[in-house]
């Protein structure tokens, strides 16, 4: 049951109750397994904030019954960050059954965005719990194992991104849906400038976009924020979680049928292929 409370405004609103995380990841899950869409979360249930939003996310990942594989981080760039009207970047869970490897096939029905993003995503070689003074890159840098070439094709459950606010897109997973990931760098990654390292995609055969790791302040970076966030707000990073870092470029439509390749130079290409209709 919801309480009443009195706003900064003056004016009347409504306070989720102890048992919201739990009906509002109900409400995301079944909207996720039957391929619809909402508006919003009822305000009986809607978190106000991250650590709120992140405790929606928690009981979501338990209502699917799956294992978290890694996490992905949305809104890495600023350009992100003003297309989703939000204030900082946001993690959510790769759940196991959605994650596949390189040369793969995906069938895109009941994915509304039609999107397909390019990034470094890297497999933790250590865990990064919760302590009580923020990581550091070099540490981050040196409890992982492996870089992979990686396309993620999110989603989400809410009719308009845009409109929702950080928290309630944290709830939802932070747009997750499906990624590809390549196999892991065969050259010494650790020794060079991953922000400044060129991305490319194609499409059918034809460039589709371009970008560079600059475009998420740095893919090691921003592997730093998400090993902080999670120790804030979702227990850390474990060894052997897969991290994908944002998107590298403009996000490139797809459609059924057609086939897109990200080529990362030296550092390794990965292909995806969508289903036809």
């Amino acid at each position: 049951m919801s309480r009443r409370h009195r706003s900064d405004d003056g004016t009347d609103g409504v306070l989720p109750t102890a048992t919201a995380p739990a009906e509002a990841a109900r409400i995301l899950w079944d909207a996720w397994r039957e391929g619809v869409t909402i508006r919003s979360l009822p305000e009986r249930c809607r978190p106000r904030d991250r650590a709120e939003g992140y405790a929606v996310q928690a009981e979501l990942i338990a209502q699917s019954g799956e294992r978290v594989a890694g996490w992905k981080i949305a809104a890495t760039s600023e350009a992100g960050r003003r297309h989703l009207a939000v204030d900082g970047p946001l993690a959510g869970p790769l759940l196991a059954s959605r994650l596949t490897g390189a040369a793969s096939t995906i069938d895109l029905r009941g994915n509304k965005m039609r999107l397909a993003e390019a990034e470094f995503a890297f497999r933790m070689a250590a865990s990064l719990p919760p302590r009580g003074a923020p990581y550091i890159l070099d540490e981050v840098k040196s409890a992982t194992a492996s870089l992979h070439p990686a396309i993620e094709v999110p989603d989400s459950r809410y009719e308009d991104v845009t409109s929702v606010g950080a928290a309630q897109l944290i709830a939802d997973a932070a747009c997750a849906w499906k990624a590809a990931i390549g196999e892991p760098a065969g050259v010494d990654w650790q020794a060079r400038d991953l922000e400044g390292h060129p991305v490319l995609v194609f499409k059918d055969g034809g460039l589709a976009a371009e970008g560079r790791g600059e475009n998420v302040g740095g893919p090691l970076r921003a592997l730093t924020w998400v090993a902080n966030e999670l120790a804030t707000h979702a227990g850390g990073l474990r060894a052997g979680d897969l991290v994908i870092t944002g998107t590298c470029i403009t996000p490139i439509p797809i459609a059924p049928g057609e086939r897109v390749c990200v080529d990362f130079g030296d550092l390794g290409s990965i292909e995806l292929a969508f289903e036809p209709e």
